[in-house]
């Protein structure tokens, strides 16, 4: 096996002093919340009394499933190769958030089924056209899902070379909300039945299909390790989104996780190398199902809870600046004893 990358576990070593700083700025102590607990993160983070976060990357990584032939998606595969165009005309949601929020978008060709034409903003790093149907098979098998990883780690790494301070996850899949509710299932672990959600947007029948197909792959494979999880029921995305926190962590980078498929992969990745989680930022709590459960199950609260479910890196994009915000805090914001003392 493909050794992973190693991660160190962030020192709580300066939380006193950051806290101490924080507590000495021209503002009552603690008055800022969740934004100074941020602050604090970031600086241990970064390892340092002066954060700094001037870039935010965020990669849209995108894969079709085979599960989409048991009726679990209300749209076809075809879908997903053509909001990848969409992406790349800066005309989608993420785009328009990005735009407004300072944010680099980049797409990530991790398993689409077509032949994407080349594109300046587009990372060719497909591992194959599409899962396989994880409701007959093993979606993946043990190399594609390494392969995938360690082409994570590589873009992230990649992404902190050229000066990402951040580097947020998106995706895109049709049928990739069932195997994230798949990965949870094992993973958090939790009932199938709390994992599964609306997706893309399903009336009852549609749900009913959705729920039968998800239960299929469920009932095909007990797998609870979280790499034979990822094999039997993983997307090229969501394990190379797996591969991207580890390979950011390992380089001491934030990872801005978007919403619930997202959240998946950081979940396989966490519980890869649990010492992941420490660099782990969650920018939303989504709107689909299984999200708040997912989220308890690692211990984390999201910084914005605005009803979002679209996927994209919509929520990544639009927490990005708490990120800038936080960080200027410790940095822009004049001491307490410097006000007290006056002019002169």
């Amino acid at each position: 096996m493909t050794a992973l990358p190693t991660i160190t576990p962030v020192s709580a070593a300066l939380e006193p002093l950051l806290r101490a700083r924080l507590d000495g700025k021209a503002k009552p102590p603690g008055s800022l919340g969740v934004i100074e607990d941020l602050a604090v993160r970031i600086g241990l983070i970064q390892n340092r009394l002066d954060p700094r976060i001037a870039q935010t990357d965020l990669y849209v990584f995108a894969g079709d499933h085979g599960l989409t032939n048991e009726g679990v998606s209300a749209y076809p595969s075809s879908v997903t190769a053509a909001m990848v165009g969409l992406y790349l005309s800066g005309r989608s949601s993420v785009s328009a958030f990005a735009k407004a929020t300072g944010v680099r978008v980049h797409v990530v060709d991790a398993g689409v089924d077509a032949d994407l034409p080349a594109h300046p903003d587009l990372i060719a790093a497909k591992i194959r056209r599409g899962t396989r149907n994880a409701a007959r098979e093993p979606a993946l098998t043990q190399d594609e899902v390494l392969r995938a990883i360690a082409k994570g780690v590589e873009i992230a790494r990649s992404a902190a070379a050229d000066g990402a301070d951040v580097i947020a996850l998106g995706e895109m899949g049709i049928g990739n909300s069932s195997s994230a509710a798949l990965i949870m299932h094992r993973l958090a672990p939790a009932p199938l039945d709390d994992c599964v959600g609306q997706g893309t947007g399903h009336g009852a029948e549609g749900m009913a299909r959705k729920r039968a197909g998800v239960a299929r792959a469920a009932q095909r494979s007990d797998a609870t390790a979280p790499l034979a999880v990822l094999c039997e029921f993983g997307g090229c995305e969501i394990a190379m989104m797996a591969g991207a926190v580890l390979g950011a962590a390992s380089v001491r980078r934030v990872v801005l996780v978007d919403g619930f498929i997202s959240t998946a992969a950081a979940l396989a990745a966490v519980r890869l190398v649990p010492a992941a989680l420490d660099y782990c930022v969650f920018a939303h709590g989504s709107a689909e199902r299984g999200h708040p459960l997912m989220l308890r199950a690692l211990g984390v609260r999201p910084l914005l809870d605005l009803d979002l479910r679209l996927g994209e890196g919509t929520g990544a994009a639009l927490a990005a600046p708490l990120l800038v915000a936080a960080a200027n805090l410790l940095t822009d914001v004049a001491d307490l004893a410097e006000v007290l003392a006056g002019p002169g």
